[in-house]
């Protein structure tokens, strides 16, 4: 049997993200080019595309947020 991964809108992953993100401080921008400006104190952390083209790319933004001081 083939191995199978788990579907998972990567959408509804991004809004998650973002939500927690707001709850732990961060400001959340969303850009004209449909991406999103994360700060944190007034510094720019990361910006995160709106609709992700690699499942890879959320899971490296979160790395470079957790290094900025989100805890998932």
């Amino acid at each position: 049997m083939p191995f199978r991964k788990e579907v998972v809108s990567i959408a509804n992953e991004t809004r998650e993200l973002l939500r927690s993100l707001e709850r732990q401080g961060f400001t959340v921008e969303k850009t004209k080019k449909n991406h999103y400006k994360v700060f944190k104190d007034n510094r720019l952390v990361a910006t995160l595309p709106c609709t992700p083209s690699d499942w890879r790319s959320l899971r490296n933004c979160v790395s470079v947020l957790k290094r900025a001081g989100y805890r998932p």
